[in-house]
């Protein structure tokens, strides 16, 4: 049963990312809502997840 048209498409988070990059702002992180389409760029460094207080991930250091 096929589920309708795609609300989004690789391509538009691809240009939202490259777009934000170009514009001297460092990604965080993309959001995506399937159902909408609607794509959400969360700026700031990823090291620090994007500003919000986080314990980490305890492969963070042994992959390093």
């Amino acid at each position: 049963m096929p589920k309708g048209p795609q609300a989004f498409k690789g391509r538009d988070l691809t240009r939202a990312i490259k777009a934000t990059i170009a514009a001297g702002v460092s990604v965080a992180r993309a959001e995506i809502e399937p159902r909408t389409g609607k794509i959400v760029v969360v700026f700031g460094d990823p090291k620090t997840n994007g500003g919000a207080v986080s314990n980490g991930n305890p492969w963070d250091e042994v992959l390093k």
